[in-house]
């Protein structure tokens, strides 16, 4: 039997949540598709983004608890651009500081990488020429 899978939701439990739907909205330029005081959905390249805060995370997770970043990086999202300095360009602008690069890597990509006000880490990717 086949199923159809599609990836949809990608949930991020914050528990800075005005804080993190403001920077989804305003550093990012993501366009908010629902909004209330627990949730913000954000469309990003056909994929949802939900911000939830913290507080209202342990429902979807149950038995398990979710928490904070509060242990380190656990997770990298990746965002393929086709010019890396010129999106970390857009961010400056718009008062997103990089943990680090931009920086050619070894397997093909010049990467940079940034953060939420949550400790969510976002890595900006371009491809470079073989």
């Amino acid at each position: 039997m086949n199923v159809r899978q599609v990836f949809e939701t990608v949930n991020l439990f914050s528990d800075k949540f005005a804080a993190c739907r403001d920077f989804y909205h305003s550093a990012l330029g993501l366009t908010l598709v629902f909004d209330d005081n627990v949730s913000a959905v954000f469309e990003f390249g056909g994929i949802m983004v939900n911000i939830l805060a913290l507080s209202e995370a342990d429902e979807l997770v149950s038995p398990q608890i979710a928490r904070g970043n509060t242990a380190g990086v656990s997770t990298l999202f990746t965002l393929l651009v086709d010019d890396c300095d010129l999106y970390c360009q857009m961010l400056a602008k718009r008062g997103v500081t990089l943990l680090n690069g931009p920086t050619d890597r070894p397997w093909g990509r010049r990467t940079a990488a940034f953060a939420d006000p949550s400790g969510h880490v976002w890595e900006v990717a371009q491809k470079l020429a073989a």
